[in-house]
């Protein structure tokens, strides 16, 4: 492995799958890099409507320094749990 890069976080809010059962998901993960050790308090009620750009703003964090993009969709007979049969 060329290179070695060793990261330490605390987890700030627990993650919560999306609210409907079917239909296509837009699932976005951005990285910012954090100048300082900040406190972020977080409300439920940021979920719905979520301002990106004011969470920057707001915690001054600049451009992001990476970022992931990816769709998917539940199966129709899914329920979310694993069968091993």
């Amino acid at each position: 492995m060329y290179g070695l890069i060793q990261c330490v976080w605390e987890e700030v809010v627990f993650y919560e799958s999306p609210r409907s059962t079917m239909g296509i998901h837009r699932f976005i993960f951005v990285l910012f890099r954090q100048m300082r050790r900040q406190t972020i308090i977080y409300s439920t009620v940021w979920r719905q409507n979520f301002n990106a750009r004011g969470f920057v703003e707001i915690y001054d964090l600049g451009l992001p320094v990476a970022a992931f993009y990816f769709n998917c969709r539940r199966e129709r007979d899914s329920d979310g749990r694993r069968r091993y049969d």
